[in-house]
């Protein structure tokens, strides 16, 4: 019998734990379906390249895309101690104060960005130190890049020619401007959420960690969430919960395991031979993502981090990285990027932008192969709407998938203005020596070519969130507090949550979720001074 149980060791999971195991007297149980996070290239930010299609990865795709030419879609997501935090790009961006405030105003009260923003602060340990906007001391350390490549230089550089503003923190005052990112990384190496909160805390004599556990079910009673089932090597196990079953699978996998648990949409569920225990139509719905595409460019400048691993370099590199924390092995990957709008009209970013110093290869995704530069640009405010369905009531069976990217017209027309910024930043004199040898193109700038191009090449920037969507009305998943609806002592906490997805990279907006969550749950949700206070001590 435990107090807490959660359910996904990822983003969410990791802080809920290590936030709720505070109290002795409390029990806290971390379930989490793959393996400890002992993999060198989790640890090694370059070898973020070699993790897609791995045993760290669930490795899911969408169903065939009807406005990506009937492609199906890699999704890749963390399936490690850590989750998608071990295995993203370790872009540090919190999203615009627009889109919190944007869920405050439809019903949320508590989730505005000034009440998200002492728990934003209360997780970093940011080594500019504390500011206005910023923290210091909290477990998750934020950092410069080291790395730095001579072609992102340029980039930013063509930024700015291109009549971008330099900005040089994307999570200041204004998100808006050309730079380079701030990173989850500590001395060089990576930091995800098991390394800042899971880690430090394991030896507590109230927190058990599961590891290579999937859980199948919860076990509901009398409309009362009081247990969870799963499968370890053949064995199925139960574990009790005296207070909460938190589900922190993410976007995905939080839908799947209500459905399977009975909660969802009771037509789909009975025809998948579930019996409906609950009928929620709207688990799986409101899947929203960014959907993103490259262009890139080969060049003969051996600047790229195709030298990386290269036979003439790897042991220098390896000594710069294991010795002093710098070199490419420290890379990122995206470096730099940058946020813009592709109309005057709109009041905050609609579009971002993500450059990498090398030639990317789509099969395996996200791999270097050659050099080159690579730069993309994903749809941060997309109108079209996925959703998640099951393929069958076996537990391990992958959920269908459609994201829908490309739906609508309005996100096909911003995404043609994203790419023609592209290429106007390629064309611009610093990056222009890069830019010369056009890998992977549009045909011509026609608007049948680009769009043709678009369709061919988009994928996602792995974010996806809504799926499990808060909000105040009666059909939303779950409440404000992230109880779900009409069942006692079960809620969900990552980024399904989000009725709208953020504007940027959504892992630090995952881990505010989660520390205001882990508040809500012990029902001690301070003033905003007194939040951050509480959390660096």
């Amino acid at each position: 019998m435990y107090d807490y149980i959660i359910v996904g060791a990822g983003s969410a999971g990791c802080v809920l734990a290590a936030r709720l195991s505070e109290d002795p007297d409390v029990e806290v149980l971390l379930i989490e379906a793959g393996r400890a996070d002992t993999f060198d290239n989790i640890h090694i930010p370059l070898g973020v390249t070699a993790l897609t299609h791995s045993a760290v990865d669930w490795d899911y795709s969408t169903g065939c895309e009807p406005h990506c030419d009937g492609r199906r879609i890699h999704l890749p997501r963390g399936r490690t101690l850590g989750g998608s935090s071990s295995t993203n790009a370790m872009v540090y961006i919190r999203g615009n104060r627009a889109d919190y405030d944007a869920w405050r105003d439809a019903g949320c009260d508590g989730w505005g960005f000034d009440d998200l923003l002492p728990y934003f602060k209360r997780a970093e340990d940011n080594e500019r130190g504390a500011s206005e906007l910023h923290g210091a001391g909290g477990p998750l350390t934020v950092s410069e890049g080291r790395s730095r490549n001579t072609m992102m230089d340029a980039f930013v550089e063509a930024g700015e020619q291109a009549g971008l503003v330099r900005n040089e923190d994307f999570n200041g005052t204004s998100q808006d401007g050309v730079g380079y990112y701030q990173l989850t990384q500590r001395e060089g190496r990576r930091c995800s959420v098991a390394v800042a909160y899971l880690h430090p805390v394991t030896e507590r004599p109230n927190l058990t960690v599961e590891t290579n556990l999937q859980v199948e079910r919860v076990v509901i009673e009398d409309m009362r969430a009081v247990a969870v089932e799963g499968q370890r090597l053949g064995e199925t196990l139960r574990f009790d919960a005296a207070r909460e079953v938190i589900l922190a699978g993410g976007a995905y996998n939080s839908p799947q395991l209500l459905m399977l648990s009975g909660i969802g949409p009771a037509e789909h569920l009975a025809s998948r031979l579930i019996e409906p225990v609950l009928d929620r139509p709207m688990v799986g719905r409101n899947l929203q993502d960014h959907v993103n595409v490259w262009a890139l460019w080969r060049s003969q400048d051996p600047d790229s981090l195709a030298t990386a691993m290269a036979p003439d370099w790897i042991d220098a590199n390896v000594a710069a990285f294991e010795e002093r924390g710098t070199g490419p092995l420290t890379s990122n990957v995206a470096e730099a990027g940058a946020f813009a709008r592709t109309s005057a009209d709109l009041g905050e970013p609609d579009i971002q932008l993500h450059a990498i110093p090398a030639l990317l290869t789509e099969d395996p995704p996200f791999g270097i192969a050659e050099h080159g530069i690579s730069i993309g640009v994903c749809l941060l405010t997309p109108s079209s709407v996925g959703e998640l369905y099951l393929t069958s009531p076996e537990p391990t069976a992958k959920p269908l998938i459609y994201h829908h990217y490309l739906e609508t017209e309005d996100d096909m027309a911003r995404m043609e203005a994203g790419l023609d910024l592209i290429l106007q930043l390629a064309a611009q004199p610093a990056l222009s020596r890069y830019c010369a040898e056009g890998e992977q193109l549009p045909a011509s700038s026609s608007t049948e070519d680009m769009r043709a191009y678009i369709r061919r090449h988009a994928q996602t920037l792995y974010h996806p969130v809504g799926t499990c969507a808060m909000g105040a009305a009666e059909d939303a998943v779950v409440d404000p507090e992230l109880r779900v609806r009409g069942v006692e002592g079960l809620r969900v906490v990552d980024a399904s949550v989000m009725p709208t997805v953020p504007r940027g990279n959504t892992n630090a907006p995952t881990i505010a979720v989660a520390e205001r969550a882990a508040d809500l749950i012990r029902g001690v949700v301070q003033a905003p001074e007194a939040a951050v206070e509480a959390g660096a001590a």
